[in-house]
């Protein structure tokens, strides 16, 4: 869903969650701590630790193969980005997935994205322009194929792309910071909906017509095509909900 989950680039989620557990190829210049929170964060999306599961702090040492101290500090930041709930009487656990949480996670993603989106219709350049055709033309062609469940994590990197694409020239690093917090919640919930569901092809159709609406540079119509794209997504994950 390093520091928040904001500032990751597009395709560390995928690559966090593919990763063996070992730390051997820690990118240089991360701290342990970094790498680990990395690692967790993307498993927890990805819905490799189920909600609500437990975390073992001993097991986590003996899984990594490093000291209490880059243990610890991983775990405080996911704490603090809520993927990690700290009770006193159970330990650490998986932050449990709720119909509530999801939901207050949608509203707020329409407010701040299609905020966002406006700002990047208003201010982007040609070199925006051009980031957000290629990232688009990337997700369609695995969008408008046969669907593979072997193609799930590629899927993943360039529909994160993509979105991160549609709001980067907004000129807000606050904003955008917000956008991807909210992004990660959202994707840790549609990660575990579509491991149980099949793969929704309007998606697609809905992608094109948010980029065509984006480069006529129709700020009302991109804005209004984006929200019913995140509460149609949302309303199908919400409906399949069984908590």
């Amino acid at each position: 869903m390093a520091t928040s989950s904001g500032s990751q680039s597009p395709a560390s989620i995928a690559r966090a969650a593919a990763a063996p557990n070992h730390l051997a190829e820690t990118p240089a210049g991360a701290t342990l701590a970094s790498a680990i929170c990395d690692r967790l964060r993307g498993e927890i999306l990805a819905g490799r630790r189920e909600p609500g599961a437990k975390i073992r702090l001993e097991a986590l040492k003996a899984e990594f193969g490093v000291s209490w101290s880059p243990i610890r500090e991983a775990v405080s930041r996911l704490v603090a980005e809520g993927l990690l709930l700290n009770d006193e009487q159970r330990g650490y656990r998986v932050a449990p997935a709720s119909r509530a949480e999801l939901a207050e996670v949608l509203r707020l993603r329409v407010l701040l994205e299609t905020m966002a989106l406006g700002a990047a219709i208003e201010q982007g350049d040609d070199a925006w322009e051009a980031e957000l055709l290629a990232a688009h033309h990337r997700l369609a062609k695995l969008e408008d194929r046969r669907w593979d469940p072997a193609d799930a994590e590629r899927w993943e990197t360039w529909h994160r792309t993509y979105h991160d694409a549609l709001i980067r020239a907004c000129n807000s690093p606050i904003l955008l910071q917000f956008c991807h917090l909210l992004h990660d919640m959202n994707d840790r919930y549609r990660r575990l909906y579509l491991s149980a569901h099949a793969f929704d092809r309007d998606v697609a159709a809905e992608h094109r017509e948010i980029t065509a609406a984006t480069l006529a540079r129709d700020a009302p119509r991109a804005r209004e095509l984006l929200a019913a794209h995140i509460e149609r997504t949302g309303h199908n994950i919400l409906q399949s909900m069984q908590f």
